[in-house]
């Protein structure tokens, strides 16, 4: 290759040029060196949900040892015990929920109609206890007149115990049903009240000073302030008071008879089926935390900010 000729400005005498840099890579590995590193590729899956399968993990991985631990408590009480085994209770519950919804009689009927009757009743009672206590609650927060009027009575028929409104049920209606409905009730209509009330006094007052300079109307001013900020406090109210509902259901059916969840437990110990009352005990828990999950479901889609 001919190199370029540089004449020198003080010799006159012509020097090559400097030829390009030339930069040398380090030799590449041999396939069969075993000095070289080797080079890990995550699969493509991994690399995508890497962090949600370490957190699914993380949160499931507790809850079989606890669930592991029960199970454990549990067949050693029913070894020492006449109590069912988790494995007896399990085929059992195998041989209810293989049929559930069979109808053999009024008072003889699969554990599905029971579970369903219960939350009929459930979700009449609660939606009463709804439609009055949540207006009620919001007018107890507002006006402190009717507030000082409503504090003792509320506070002396709060703690009460839900089935002692049951006689009253069976005097006023005559029937174990309205009084099972009357029972839900008066035992859930307490916490709206009490929350409603809660979140209207804690909406701050510089929201209400300015509805007053703008002349906004009462109407208005529960649309567009009380109501959105004390929204949070209304659905916990909302979720404490179906699980007391669904709490109470099971008392008072045992107590009134009928078809329903409640006394279908009575049932099966009167015909000594110990492992068909297990089983309702975690149908009931299983029910109440589906009712709780799914009112918090809905608290987290309205959380106001």
């Amino acid at each position: 290759m001919t190199a370029a000729i540089l004449k020198h400005e003080k010799f006159g005498t012509a020097l090559p040029a400097a030829a390009p840099a030339v930069v040398v890579a380090p030799p590449a590995p041999a396939a069969g060196d075993d000095d070289a590193p080797p080079v890990r590729r995550q699969t493509p899956l991994v690399e995508k949900y890497g962090d949600e399968i370490a957190a699914f993990f993380r949160a499931a991985i507790p809850v079989v040892f606890g669930l592991a631990m029960f199970a454990a408590v549990w067949s050693m009480l029913a070894a020492h015990s006449t109590l069912p085994g988790p494995l007896k209770t399990f085929h059992s519950a195998v041989g209810i929920f293989s049929d559930p919804f069979y109808r053999k009689g009024p008072n003889d009927q699969g554990i599905g109609w029971n579970i369903l009757m219960s939350l009929g009743r459930v979700g009449i009672g609660f939606g009463m206890a709804a439609i009055i206590g949540i207006p009620m609650g919001f007018m107890i927060g507002r006006f402190r007149f009717l507030s000082g009027m409503m504090s003792p009575i509320i506070s002396l028929l709060r703690p009460v115990s839900p089935l002692a409104w049951l006689p009253i049920g069976l005097l006023v209606f005559k029937a174990a049903n309205p009084a099972a409905i009357w029972v839900i009730f008066i035992s859930s209509i307490w916490p709206m009240i009490v929350n409603t009330a809660v979140g209207v006094r804690e909406v701050p007052q510089d929201y209400l000073n300015v509805a007053k300079v703008l002349n906004l109307s009462e109407w208005k001013v529960f649309t567009r302030i009380l109501f959105p900020a004390s929204l949070p406090f209304v659905l916990t109210g909302i979720r404490l008071s179906i699980g007391v509902a669904w709490l109470v259901i099971v008392a008072a059916e045992m107590l009134t008879g009928g078809v329903g969840i409640g006394f279908w437990v009575w049932d099966e110990w009167n015909n000594l089926n110990v492992e068909h009352i297990i089983i309702a005990i975690f149908v009931v828990g299983i029910v109440g935390l589906l009712l709780e999950q799914m009112l918090m479901l809905l608290a987290r889609r309205f959380e106001y900010r």
